[in-house]
């Protein structure tokens, strides 16, 4: 008896969860411009060059002078 009604709740919970996905809305993929490409890279550039900066800058990081 206990099997059978877990079945049944698989069985709509998976029915509710396909209603989900078909729910969900489409979108049109926006593509990245060239200049949209410069400016992830020069924010990333800048997100490294703050980290390097912040671990050189620190007095307890073992940096070695070449």
């Amino acid at each position: 008896m206990v099997m059978m009604g877990i079945g049944r709740m698989v069985v709509s919970l998976k029915s509710k969860l396909r209603s989900l996905k078909t729910m969900k809305k489409d979108y049109d993929k926006v593509e990245k411009s060239e200049s949209m490409r410069v400016e992830i890279r020069s924010r990333k550039a800048r997100k490294l060059i703050e980290r390097t900066l912040k671990i050189a800058d620190s007095p307890t990081s073992k940096t070695f002078a070449f």
